[in-house]
């Protein structure tokens, strides 16, 4: 993420999305009643007199819209801001009209907001200085296989196939058969892996991944090299790039990558409310009272929870988020998009560690 221009005693930051990853911060930076300016297109009607309308010509146009909603497309990689138009040339005449912008890829936006909070800051600088690349990772064992790529918001499932091989009393079958079920999993990979050319790292229980990594330096050292670890977990699958992540297996590969910090501290909170410590809360309500004492430390808030809301918890939420910066707490914005944000739902969607026991 470029951040091309910022002026916060304006309201503004101007910037440039290179990744799927910055795209995704954007989506939880960019709320209702926002302002966004970018180059889009616009369908405008040409009359002439005494005459009928003549068809409609898209043409580009510098336009801003006051935010109504924004929806993420991971899949077309864009995201589509709807609202109504704001600011638009007087010639095209439609200022008040319903508009969606497309923000994709090396795009310049502009966002305007009646006040920026701390962490909303903090994670464009944050984004702007990440340059690692997304983790590809290989979770297999010997009936099934799954190639993902770790992103900051979550798990993005590639491939998954299963398979059923001969038994080890079938020596000659059974080989042959995990000849070709590394096959597949190496074209697999290398689909992936030609898109974006990142670090590999593969896991799962037993031998299976050691020999896969094996195979993979003998059929394809290109990708070989790439491999940056080999790791051991009990499950194969999603279910074991998820054990990966909860057990910081992956902390070695993932240094840059935000899913990390965010199972990390989603993990640790469950785990203080499992122990039944008292520097530990959870619900709006008892978050609240926790910041009008000063108590809360770090925040944790869901992005559905935020985002997915009334207009009057929103207002309710931003003041906590207000407060808890202005008493030197930090806020964690957790994605959904994977297991740590699901667990952090099942808990109302936000949480805090806090500096002193409430009694």
């Amino acid at each position: 993420m470029k951040i091309l221009e910022m002026n916060l005693k304006k309201g503004f930051v101007k910037v440039l999305p290179e990744s799927l990853d910055d795209l995704w911060h954007l989506y939880n930076i960019i709320l209702e009643k926002d302002e966004v300016y970018a180059q889009t297109t616009r369908e405008v009607r040409v009359e002439e007199l005494y005459a009928r309308p003549k068809r409609g010509k898209r043409i580009s146009v510098y336009l801003g819209i006051k935010v109504e909603k924004v929806v993420w497309d991971k899949l077309l990689n864009r995201l589509r801001v709807h609202g109504t138009v704001c600011e638009a040339p007087e010639e095209i005449g439609v200022k008040g009209a319903h508009h969606t912008i497309h923000v994709t890829l090396d795009k310049p936006i502009t966002i305007v907001k009646s006040e920026w909070l701390k962490h909303q800051i903090d994670r464009l600088e944050r984004a702007s200085k990440i340059k690692a690349a997304p983790i590809i990772v290989v979770s297999m064992d010997d009936e099934e296989y799954c190639v993902a790529v770790l992103r900051q918001y979550g798990i993005d499932v590639k491939v998954e196939e299963r398979t059923r091989l001969p038994g080890k009393m079938e020596a000659d079958k059974r080989e042959e058969a995990t000849r070709q079920f590394f096959k597949k999993a190496l074209n697999s990979l290398r689909e992936v892996w030609t898109d974006i050319r990142s670090s590999i790292v593969i896991i799962g229980p037993g031998f299976m991944k050691n020999s896969f990594f094996n195979y993979v330096n003998t059929v394809a050292s290109d990708m070989g090299r790439s491999v940056v670890d080999v790791k051991g977990v009990n499950s194969a699958g999603v279910a074991g790039i998820q054990e990966a992540l909860r057990s910081g297996v992956l902390t070695k590969a993932l240094r840059h990558v935000r899913i990390a910090e965010e199972t990390k501290v989603v993990e640790e909170a469950l785990e203080r409310l499992g122990k039944g410590r008292t520097d530990i809360t959870y619900g709006l309500t008892e978050v609240e009272r926790a910041s009008m004492f000063g108590a809360v430390k770090k925040l944790l808030l869901a992005d559905v929870t935020l985002r997915e809301t009334s207009n009057e918890k929103r207002a309710a939420l931003e003041k906590l988020m207000k407060e808890v910066e202005e008493k030197g707490g930090t806020i964690i914005v957790i994605s959904t998009e994977h297991e740590a944000g699901a667990k952090l739902l099942s808990l109302g969607g936000i949480a805090a560690f806090l500096r002193f026991s409430l009694g």
